[in-house]
């Protein structure tokens, strides 16, 4: 008999989990719907989003990169206990070697449902679906909910 795909879970990640999915519950067909959507390419600060629900969300080009939603990402993360936005260690080193900062080369729209990236590092993998980044807004209110 396989076992494969039985997951134990920590008491937290199950309170986690509940949460998230609660949390999964709640949103509108408004809350995931964007009204207009900004990404300050040449100033290079991130994207923003206005939502039909009147929420507005924001993202630093560099948490977007660090949050790639691509399955070599996201596995990548779990395996550093990273979660998603947060950059990854750096190594001790002598002289820091200078890091350009994240930057998408294009954006495109991915049907109705997402926004795919081009990075300047090459990475184009990530689709960020409208659902991940409202889960994932970086607002005050939003990051507070969620803590």
């Amino acid at each position: 008999m396989s076992h494969e795909g039985i997951q134990f879970l920590s008491r937290e990640e199950q309170e986690k989990r509940e949460r998230d999915e609660a949390r999964a519950r709640r949103l509108t067909r408004e809350a995931l719907t964007p009204a207009k959507v900004r990404i300050h390419q040449t100033e290079g600060t991130g994207m923003e989003i206005d939502w039909t629900d009147g929420h507005q969300s924001q993202w630093s080009f560099a948490w977007l990169r660090h949050a790639c939603p691509c399955a070599t990402c996201v596995e990548e993360r779990k395996n550093e206990g990273r979660e998603p936005g947060q950059p990854k260690p750096r190594a001790a080193q002598l002289l820091p070697l200078y890091e350009p900062p994240a930057r998408p080369a294009s954006a495109q729209a991915t049907g109705r449902y997402a926004i795919q990236f081009q990075w300047q590092d090459g990475h184009t993998a990530g689709i960020y679906s409208w659902d991940f980044l409202r889960r994932h807004c970086q607002c005050a209110a939003c990051l507070a909910d969620r803590a």
